[in-house]
């Protein structure tokens, strides 16, 4: 996951974490050296709809999509708008890939690296959703500074969320639970749209199940989901 400097929303901070995994068996190595450059965001400059997909449309963005289900549910759901997945994971970033070839979806770009870097260079107002799913929670208290839910991190996702637009936000970890709503309950940028416990306590319709989560329940733990709309 990546980390930022709070107070700060443009200055990027270092990734923290794995960034390779099992060795890649030849067609996952394939699938990096032919498809993953003819779908990689460029590396400078603005990161536009236009510049992507070739036209305007709405636009997502997911900060670490794990291994990719829920950015090819997404975008196997809303063919006409363009997908944007952050994973600094290679093994991450070929579970993807495989989703987009078998599901032939041409809707989505990928960036394998630092999310906010790339989220830096979309224009403010662009973004119709972001995701930010299971993220890794830092439980240490002396690691709170690199956690995604921070200050730094969230100005930037409001800025870049036009209004109206909606930031999800999953864990199952009750540490960051905590952090997250201390963070979220003391912004005026969002309203947060629950008006029960259940709202939070039960999966949104169109929001898929991923691996991560799967794993969550299997070994016990409950599952939180939020929905913050960025006001006008």
């Amino acid at each position: 996951m990546t980390a930022h400097k709070s107070g700060d929303p443009t200055t990027l901070n270092r990734l923290y974490g794995r960034q390779s995994g099992h060795k890649l068996r030849a067609g996952q190595q394939q699938l990096v050296d032919e498809l993953l450059p003819a779908l990689s965001v460029p590396e400078e400059g603005p990161v536009t709809a236009e510049r992507l997909f070739g036209y305007d449309r709405p636009l997502h963005f997911e900060i670490g999509f794990g291994g990719g289900e829920h950015l090819a549910y997404r975008a196997d759901l809303l063919p006409d708008h363009g997908f944007i997945g952050c994973e600094p994971f290679l093994n991450g970033v070929v579970s993807a890939l495989g989703h987009i070839r078998d599901q032939r979806l041409p809707n989505i770009r990928l960036h394998m690296g630092n999310a906010l870097e790339v989220l830096s260079r979309i224009p403010d107002g662009a973004l119709s959703f972001v995701y930010l799913l299971h993220p890794d929670p830092w439980p240490k208290a002396r690691h709170a500074k690199r956690r995604m839910m921070n200050k730094g991190p969230v100005d930037m996702i409001s800025a870049k969320l036009k209004p109206g637009g909606e930031f999800r936000f999953g864990t199952d970890h009750p540490v960051y639970l905590r952090w997250a709503l201390m963070v979220m309950n003391g912004r005026e940028d969002f309203d947060w749209l629950c008006e029960s416990p259940r709202d939070f306590l039960t999966r949104p319709g169109g929001w898929p199940e991923t691996r991560y989560e799967a794993k969550a329940r299997r070994i016990g733990h409950e599952v939180w989901y939020f929905r913050y709309r960025k006001r006008g």
